[in-house]
């Protein structure tokens, strides 16, 4: 392996890429349950809702910070690493980079600040439509980016004039082939991943006190967990669905990434479910293989006898690496599999009654926590180094996308990258866990005549009250 100035662009942008989107992928989620625990306490009237929108709010105000910071930085790197890549599609993924800024992120910005900080000086029902308008930001920023990333994967409307790729129909550019279905699993797989990171942290909270400790200690995160695992039990049989849908479109429209997925290397009819190999690139074959007959062609084609390409039907040089493509799907699938037990053992647990004092489920669901970030990450990794060697698949090779840079100059800022990146983060994961690790305020601490205890930072975390709120009433913890 080289380290020229390509392969460092490509750890560079895989390295900030992999920082940003862990991010979003909490963000995205984490918005709408905002939305939705402020819709519960404006429907019912309940502290416990506000208490824990108090607390989740924080996290969420943290995280999006870093995810803005992490953003910039790997939106440069198109003009600074790759710019024969902007050169060439410029044309068509600057405008739809620039209505995610336009329609999402003013979106966010106008109503980011009523949300964070203006409870106390706004109405109720205005407070909440600014989250919930943060909240549709999130979905609007992720399809556009989802828009943008999807052409590279399978472009369409547009031409190539001089060079340039030069849109002729907008439509089909924005819902391009494979949009739709990965738009959907991609922000199903944020809601899953924000659903296993509070089902994970309210476990953890329940862990640290006893179980018959005072009811106002731990309603926050029994309830917390309660509605994380409903939304993880019902959507992680859809996400499994959406993804079988993809699969079909990926053996359509990118046959020789279907082709690493599953180490195939001669088409078949009857190809098994793999379920391990050591994939061989020189010698074209596959070690130590593991498999089901006949399954492998059913599930990517539901068909038993269904054709399945293989990857000697291109050259060598047009061929993805196989072993990290065959890894980390099955990595991913791995972790959504794993999803699915977990939300069968909560239904389990729920029907025995003892959903929040079984410690073996509670410690298996904290463990579960950075679940969703991993199946995001192997997820993404599963489709970028799939579509290799293209950066636009089957019009722009990776190796002439990258600038006219030299090693050296894209060596040092990786390793400042690296620095900093460990600082910043550094300190926001400190802080989120101390965040944590308080835990949702008591209910008890929620009520009474003390709306006058305001914090003296704006993130801090007051003793707030509930009582005197215009519609509040007041009502016991569940």
């Amino acid at each position: 392996m080289e380290f020229d100035a390509l392969m460092l662009s490509r750890i560079q942008f895989a390295f900030t890429v992999a920082f940003h989107i862990i991010f979003p992928a909490f963000t995205i989620g984490l918005a709408s349950w905002l939305a939705a625990l402020e819709f519960n306490w404006l429907r019912t009237g309940n502290p416990l809702y506000r208490t824990l929108f108090r607390f989740w709010v924080k996290v969420f105000a943290v995280s999006f910070g870093l995810g803005v910071v992490s953003g910039i930085v790997m939106s440069y790197q198109f003009g600074t690493n790759w710019s024969r890549f902007s050169e060439f599609t410029g044309n068509v993924l600057g405008p739809i980079i620039a209505y995610e800024v336009i329609t999402a992120f003013f979106l966010e910005a106008a109503f980011l600040g009523i949300m964070l900080f203006g409870w106390e000086k706004v109405g109720d029902r205005l407070h909440f439509f600014a989250t919930c308008m943060v909240a549709l930001g999130t979905l609007i920023s992720a399809f556009w980016i989802l828009s943008a990333n999807s052409w590279m994967q399978t472009p369409d409307g547009f031409a190539i004039e001089n060079g340039k790729a030069v849109p002729v129909d907008w439509f089909k550019a924005v819902f391009n082939p494979s949009f739709p279905l990965r738009y959907f699993h991609m922000v199903l797989g944020c809601y899953l991943t924000t659903a296993f990171a509070v089902a994970g942290m309210s476990a953890w909270m329940l862990l640290r006190h006893p179980h018959d400790a005072p009811e106002a200690k731990l309603a926050g995160s029994r309830r917390s967990l309660s509605m994380a695992l409903w939304f993880a039990t019902l959507f992680v049989p859809v996400q499994i669905l959406i993804g079988d849908l993809h699969g079909l479109g990926v053996l359509k429209y990118q046959p020789t990434k279907l082709a690493a997925i599953e180490g195939n290397w001669d088409r078949m009819s009857n190809m098994p479910l793999r379920l391990f190999a050591i994939p061989d690139e020189v010698a074209e074959t596959n070690h130590y293989e593991i498999g089901i007959p006949k399954i492998g062609s059913w599930v990517l084609t539901h068909a038993f006898d269904g054709e399945v390409p293989g990857l000697k039907e291109v050259p060598p040089d047009e061929r993805p690496p196989v072993w990290p493509v065959f890894f980390s799907f099955r990595i991913m699938v791995g972790i959504g599999f794993a999803m699915l037990g977990i939300g069968l053992w909560s239904l389990y647990l729920r029907w025995k009654g003892t959903l929040f004092t079984n410690r073996a489920f509670l410690t298996a669901a904290m463990i579960m926590t950075p679940s969703g970030f991993g199946a995001v990450l192997f997820g993404w990794f599963t489709a970028e180094i799939g579509r290799q060697p293209w950066v636009v698949y089957g019009h722009l090779r990776t190796a002439d996308a990258v600038s006219p840079v030299s090693a050296q100059a894209v060596g040092s800022t990786l390793i400042i990258f690296i620095v900093v990146y460990a600082f910043v983060f550094g300190f926001g994961s400190y802080y989120l866990a101390k965040l944590l690790r308080r835990g949702p305020d008591p209910v008890e601490d929620m009520r009474g005549d003390d709306l006058g205890k305001r914090p003296k930072r704006p993130l801090s975390v007051p003793d707030e009250g509930l009582e005197g709120r215009p519609g509040h009433r007041a009502q016991p913890a569940e």
